[in-house]
């Protein structure tokens, strides 16, 4: 099996390296990236953009905890998903407008967490904060009317998706609970917003490691998958249950969402890590803790990162 060492790309203050997560790309050499929370007792996260070639890191405050993002097709206007609500934040006035609130209305203390964009909507979900409790919703936003389906009603902590178009308006979902340390696929139809039963595509449970964000590798059944604690990301196959490549992260055990990144030079695979929980002890033998890591990628182009159109 290959293994790649990533590299430091950007070091980001103790506030804002306690639990990065959710990278975008925006453009080649350009990304947004979120903290989810700036310390362990705090109820608020930030936004970030980060171009590379330049090392010019560009943050936003936000009022509560953001779980993802994606860019629009408005400059500075991002969708966001935080705390119970999915909004639009524009960068320029700072101003969060809700799309949709009052998520996971059959429960209390669950919050956004990660999300998948395609042209049909946006599917996500929640987790519940004191990860006790299987109560955490699985959601499909219809993008044309902005109808909201409930998946599921079950989770702990919904992470890392995939979607792949299907024949007849349907998705093919890939989705992490992250406790059952499964990839479960499911089939989405769009116009009801029915979900199949699932069936398991990728057992994880002999791994080192809690599975966390979950990235498509371009014009393949490959996914990339971070095993979170484990300081690594690793590649396997979709159709075999194979181990393709691991991606490491020097200095920096706790690896939590990968994404694709053209850049002028080819693509690259950025992975954030977190300091999340870590004692002053374990953060001297982690020093890269918080970091965003960079690693060249196996293949040469990926296709547009989709977008949210207002």
């Amino acid at each position: 099996m290959e293994t790649i060492a990533a590299r430091v790309l950007h070091r980001p203050t103790a506030v804002h390296g306690y639990l990065p997560e959710g990278p975008r790309a925006l453009a080649p050499g350009r990304l947004a990236w979120l903290t989810i929370q700036c310390g362990a007792q705090s109820l608020r996260g930030a936004l970030h953009t980060l171009t590379t070639g330049r090392g010019e890191n560009r943050t936003w405050d936000l009022p509560g905890r953001p779980g993802f993002v994606f860019a629009t097709n408005r400059e500075g206007v991002f969708l966001l998903g935080m705390d119970r609500s999915i909004g639009l934040y524009d960068t320029q006035s700072r101003r969060f407008t809700a799309l949709v609130e009052d998520l996971d209305a059959h429960t209390t203390g669950t919050i956004v967490n990660d999300a998948v964009l395609c042209a049909h909507g946006l599917v996500f979900g929640m987790k519940d904060t004191a990860f006790r409790d299987k109560k955490a919703g699985l959601w499909f936003l219809r993008r044309r009317d902005l109808r909201l389906f409930p998946l599921r009603a079950d989770q702990l902590c919904s992470n890392g998706k995939v979607v792949r178009e299907l024949p007849g308006g349907k998705l093919e979902l890939f989705d992490i609970d992250s406790p059952t340390r499964v990839v479960v696929r499911y089939v989405l139809d769009v116009e009801s917003g029915a979900l199949s039963p699932g069936t398991v595509a990728l057992d994880l449970r002999e791994e080192r490691g809690v599975p966390d964000g979950m990235v498509l590798v371009p014009g393949t059944d490959q996914v990339v998958i971070e095993p979170a604690a484990s300081g690594r990301a690793m590649q396997w196959s979709l159709r075999t249950g194979e181990r393709v490549r691991e991606f490491v992260t020097p200095g920096a055990a706790q690896v939590t969402c990968p994404q694709w990144l053209p850049t002028h030079s080819g693509v690259q695979l950025v992975l954030t890590t977190a300091a999340e929980h870590l004692t002053a002890a374990r953060l001297a033998q982690q020093p890269n803790a918080g970091c965003l890591f960079v690693a060249a990628a196996p293949f040469a182009t990926v296709p547009p990162a989709p977008i949210w159109t207002c």
